[in-house]
């Protein structure tokens, strides 16, 4: 009985020590073995660790992305080549302002802001991402994932401004797209962007060329053939925008 027992009590002396042993490495710079390593390094109190590599391992993937900042104002990325120059035109600066009461009602600090009335001025600004019908759907399911993500939880999931949001009780007010099909694409493209009555700014969440994916898509709530081609591939539905309207990146 007491030989098991001391055969016991050996292993897990050796395993104690061989774990010991194990988790000394030479790296200085090496917090050596580690148990359960997500609880020493989770993105939520590590936004700056750089992913591109970790332990040794490179993932080229993450090696070049921003992890939580924030560029100096006016400053584009710079990427890419001529087959990329619609992408990048979209990292230019949004050539709207917002009215210097949004610095109070938005909390917009570090904008430069205008004493026009920019969002009537935005009226003439159209969407400059063409709906076509080898794009359309595509480009209508991207619209509905940033929706979901974003927008949603207050305008509801039909664009009814019914989101569980507006449901508990925390916001009121939210109105239904169908109630807004006078706007211009270049005012939708306005409100996400600086904001709008309670909404906040969607700048630094959703880039320029997922706000205008955002604008096709939420132009289906105001006329359900919006986004569908007829068989010769000419839409439905015209876009509802001013006849003299600019595009705008």
């Amino acid at each position: 009985m007491r030989r098991p027992l001391v055969f016991v009590i050996n292993i897990t002396a050796i395993a104690i020590i061989l774990l010991g042993l194990g988790s000394c490495v030479s790296n200085p710079d090496s917090s050596g073995l580690e148990y359960m390593p997500d609880m020493y390094r989770t993105p939520s109190i590590e936004p700056y660790v750089d992913y591109g590599e970790i332990r040794g391992r490179e993932n080229m993937k993450y090696k070049m992305s921003l992890s939580a900042l924030t560029p100096p104002s006016h400053t584009v990325p710079y990427y890419g080549g001529k087959k990329d120059s619609v992408d990048i035109s979209f990292m230019l600066p949004y050539v709207r302002k917002a009215n210097i009461s949004f610095r109070e009602t938005h909390g917009l600090f570090g904008f430069d802001f205008s004493l026009a009335d920019e969002y009537t001025l935005a009226a003439k600004d159209r969407n400059p991402l063409v709906l076509t019908n080898k794009n359309s759907s595509e480009m209508l399911m991207k619209g509905k994932e940033l929706y979901t993500a974003m927008c949603q939880h207050c305008h509801g999931e039909k664009g009814d401004g019914n989101g569980p949001m507006v449901l508990s009780g925390a916001y009121v007010g939210v109105p239904a797209y169908a109630d807004r099909s006078s706007l211009s694409d270049g005012q939708i493209f306005y409100s996400i962007y600086y904001g709008k009555g309670m909404m906040g700014a969607h700048n630094s969440l959703v880039s320029k060329k997922e706000i205008w994916t955002l604008v096709h898509y939420v132009r289906q709530f105001q006329n359900p053939d919006y986004g569908k081609f007829d068989e010769s591939g000419n839409p439905k539905t015209k876009a509802i925008t001013d006849s003299s309207a600019t595009k705008t990146k």
